[in-house]
């Protein structure tokens, strides 16, 4: 008779060798059961490695790095080491000026002096044309003290957002319209000083207004002017108000009322920050900058 081969015994578990319960299986073979009883599907790689976005909470716009502020101080430091310009040389140069553009013209857009005011306050760290932009909507919604403040800080916030610092100014521009309202009859004031008591004005800004609203022959020292009056030798100074009296003491009677819309424009144009345009200068054989290229 043909003889019966006997199975080969089971595999000894080890577990159970030793005197142990047989062994479970890995945790990682374990199928997960959903509540259907069906095994669920593993997540792709990928998505098991996607971490939430992160959350973005809008924030006020900061003022881009202002360059012209290296300029400045360079042209400060040499401003310290040069001889105001000669009486002769003050009136050639602005005989020049003159020459070229007689009637000189601020570049915010207003209709009044509120509306001017309003816009002076707003051009603090930002262009003319982003001031007009934001304006022009404002401007359409609030044209005077009363609709201003009647308008309210959040709405003039929402016209002006594209402008850096837009919250602050906001609220000082809603401020000041209550104040020009409750001090001044909602007319703005032909005084510095109490120009200078609302939020947000400063003497830069009541220069401007008493100037172009009122025809005050102030001189205005905004970065640029101040660039230009230190890097020429015009005058000299290491702060804006040490520019303006130099050149309060300095310039003809007779050139005052558009003196500091020249230079202004002269530093926004040509007095360039980073890259002057000498060759277009009007002023550059009185110019006693170092580094002008001819």
């Amino acid at each position: 008779m043909p003889q019966k081969t006997k199975a080969p015994p089971p595999a000894a578990d080890p577990a159970k060798a030793k005197g142990g319960k047989p062994s479970a299986l890995p945790a990682q073979a374990k199928p997960q059961k959903r509540a259907s009883g069906k095994a669920a599907a593993p997540l792709p790689a990928a998505v098991r490695r996607a971490k939430p976005a992160p959350v973005v909470v809008p924030t006020e716009p900061k003022p881009a790095p202002r360059r012209r502020a290296v300029a400045n101080a360079a042209a400060a430091a040499h401003g310290r080491t040069l001889a105001a310009w000669s009486h002769a040389e003050i009136v050639e140069a602005f005989t020049r000026f003159e020459a070229a553009d007689p009637e000189p013209k601020g570049e915010l857009e207003h209709s009044d002096p509120f509306t001017l005011l309003v816009a002076v306050v707003l051009s603090a760290q930002a262009t003319d044309a982003g001031v007009n932009k934001a304006t022009r909507g404002l401007f359409a919604a609030a044209a005077t003290p009363a609709a201003m403040a009647a308008l309210g800080e959040e709405e003039i916030a929402r016209h002006i957002r594209t402008l850096g610092l837009f919250k602050g100014k906001a609220k000082n521009v809603a401020e000041l319209s209550r104040l020009l309202i409750a001090r001044h009859g909602g007319q703005v004031p032909r005084d510095r000083e109490a120009l200078e008591a609302l939020p947000g004005v400063g003497r830069k800004t009541a220069n401007v207004v008493l100037n172009i609203a009122f025809g005050e022959p102030t001189i205005a020292v905004d970065t640029h002017l101040f660039r230009v009056a230190n890097r020429t030798g015009l005058a000299p100074g290491a702060t804006p108000l040490a520019v303006e009296e130099g050149l309060e003491a300095r310039i003809p009677d007779r050139f005052k009322l558009h003196a500091h819309h020249w230079l202004i424009l002269h530093g926004r144009y040509i007095c360039k920050a980073r890259q002057p345009e000498c060759r277009r200068c009007l002023i550059a054989d009185l110019c006693r900058w170092p580094e002008k290229i001819i």
